[in-house]
């Protein structure tokens, strides 16, 4: 259980920070890439246990307030198999106010079981809503609830939260 004391104290840190600039200053800025650095969780919603671990994405803005492209990568964890995944978002974002955002997302999701039972590849759908705060310039913190659905006929629900950096 050291993934969410080390994201809650991640968010702490970030929300302790000095401000960089106003809210309306914020909001002029558009970050053409944002670096999403966090942890992540997953359960299956028929059963299974639960899984954390490291995550780490990218976002990109093709057209700005239309379409967002976000491609991550995570490492779950449990007592038994390791499960890397990695999936291609495409979010339509909504801004909730100057400092906060929604985005709604599509995509698809590959995953691999590489240690343990169960070893192999699956590919799936995943659903995401993506909450956003910029409570600085450059930097923030995100809180992403997911439903996604495998090949295998899998369903799971998951959690992925941590801080962010805009970058031009």
């Amino acid at each position: 259980m050291r993934a969410p004391r080390l994201f809650l104290c991640i968010l702490i840190a970030t929300a302790a920070l000095p401000r960089a600039a106003t809210a309306q200053q914020d909001a002029d800025v558009d970050h053409g890439v944002v670096l999403e650095v966090g942890a992540a969780g997953e359960g299956g919603i028929h059963g299974g246990g639960w899984s954390f671990g490291p995550n780490l994405a990218v976002e990109v803005t093709p057209i700005e307030e239309w379409l967002e492209i976000e491609f991550g990568v995570s490492a779950l964890l449990t007592n038994g198999p390791t499960e890397l995944s990695s999936d291609l978002v495409f979010k339509k974002p909504f801004r909730l106010s100057s400092t906060a955002e929604l985005m709604i997302g599509l995509g698809p999701t590959v995953s691999r079981v590489v240690s343990g039972t169960g070893e192999g590849s699956s590919h799936g759908i995943e659903v995401v809503f993506d909450f956003m705060f910029w409570p600085h310039q450059y930097s923030g913190w995100y809180l992403e609830p997911s439903w996604s659905r495998t090949s295998r006929g899998d369903q799971t629900i998951g959690l992925t939260g941590g801080i962010l950096f805009g970058l031009h």
